[in-house]
């Protein structure tokens, strides 16, 4: 068993030659500039030449765990996705940074996209989804189609008034480019989505939001749990991906 630390983690990203370099990049991506999106790895080039279904996991990433690789490997396989892009915001639109140093949580993504031809990772300067829409219409075809995978907290989320100046308006823009592909968080099942999406003011959007079921023990998982064994040295082997605990040796 591989007892780790947060603190070696980070210790040994900072050794790390990319590290500064990503350091920068956060520093450059202006939240309140037009929305930006920057690559720091990419598919092979035939998976993102061709590519017509873009699956987006935008999450914090602090850290990586299992229950994100099995949300991943689920959506690329059901819905037949030709890449898929890991996306760490600058700016999360109700969490402050703490735990991990953006700059970590970047290399540990990158290291597990290595070696997967159709995993491509990046950093966004905004937090909203309707402004990574923005972002990514400039770098992608106009008939590419954009899949979000999301958990069913940040569902709720996005249907959340307070973070838009015109709800539905926003709203309409959103689901016009984009569809959502949620899974189940802890005891928030597929009824429990579908009961959310029933709801009369945002029923008219059901049609571009579907689920994935993931089993109990990844439904439960988090990062929370992890960077809390983290911290305290204790192993976390049974809720991170090899790639993040190889950066430990």
């Amino acid at each position: 068993m591989l007892n780790a630390s947060l603190n070696l983690l980070i210790q040994k990203c900072q050794e790390h030659p990319d590290y500064e370099r990503y350091t920068e990049l956060f520093e450059q991506l202006d939240p309140s500039a037009p929305p930006r999106i920057e690559f720091v790895h990419r598919a092979t080039p035939q998976n993102f030449q061709q590519t017509k279904k873009l699956g987006i996991f935008s999450g914090s990433f602090n850290p990586l765990t299992l229950a994100h690789i099995k949300m991943v490997e689920d959506t690329v396989a059901k819905y037949q996705l030709d890449e898929l892009l890991l996306l760490l915001a600058k700016a999360n639109v109700d969490k402050p940074v703490f735990g991990l140093p953006l700059a970590v949580r970047l290399l540990t993504l990158r290291k597990y996209a290595e070696n997967r031809p159709q995993i491509s990772v990046g950093a966004s300067s905004h937090g909203r989804y309707i402004d990574k829409v923005t972002a990514l219409r400039t770098m992608f075809s106009l008939d590419t189609a954009f899949n979000f995978i999301v958990g069913y907290d940040t569902l709720v989320r996005i249907f959340d008034a307070k973070y838009y100046t015109d709800f539905h308006a926003e709203l309409q823009v959103l689901f016009a480019s984009a569809r959502f592909i949620v899974a189940n968080r802890a005891e928030a099942d597929i009824k429990t989505m579908e009961t959310f999406m029933a709801q009369p003011e945002i029923c008219r959007y059901a049609p571009y939001v579907s689920c994935i079921l993931l089993p109990d023990v990844y439904a439960y998982m988090s990062s929370t749990e992890a960077r809390d064994l983290l911290e305290r040295g204790e192993t976390v082997e049974h809720l991170v991906p090899p790639s993040i605990l190889k950066m430990f040796g």
